[in-house]
């Protein structure tokens, strides 16, 4: 995959470096927004950016007055939002990254890390779950932003 970007690198930087700082900027932001959306569309179907799903969850086995654990729903639903899920942009590139404890939490869970489950409770070694990551397709939709904005310049 660092392949590949270095390749998209290359080929894209004498077209950059032919705009102006602003429109420079603009295209970044541009990009990033719809990196962003895909992103958040990807975690949302619970898959990495190879295509594969998600490892699923261990089951809980806590019972709470006799009862049976509840369901639980998706993994990242608050995490994958535009709250947490940010975009900084300058005339030299645009970064697309988690804040604050989300940032912990993704961290964790993109490179399969040891961390506690919940505060002063047992530590857990977390499956290894790509929350950010480029997709073939994602490649090329920066391919063809690039074009279209170049094009229309």
């Amino acid at each position: 995959m660092a392949d590949d970007l270095a390749a998209l690198e290359d080929w894209a930087a004498p077209l950059l470096a032919k705009l102006e700082p602003s429109g420079r900027r603009a295209l970044t932001g541009l990009i990033a927004r719809e990196l962003r959306r895909s992103q958040m569309q990807r975690v949302a179907a619970q898959r990495n950016p190879d295509g594969s799903a998600y490892e699923t969850r261990k089951p809980q086995r806590r019972t709470v007055r006799g009862q049976q654990g509840k369901v639980r729903g998706k993994m990242f639903t608050k995490l994958r939002t535009a709250k947490f899920l940010r975009v900084r942009t300058d005339a030299a590139g645009a970064t697309i990254g988690f804040i604050g404890r989300a940032e912990r939490i993704a961290r964790v869970h993109q490179f399969g890390l040891r961390d506690s489950v919940e505060k002063g409770g047992p530590n857990y070694t977390y499956a290894e779950r790509e929350l950010l990551g480029f997709t073939d397709a994602e490649r090329e939709r920066i391919k063809d932003l690039l074009l279209e904005h170049l094009g229309g310049s």
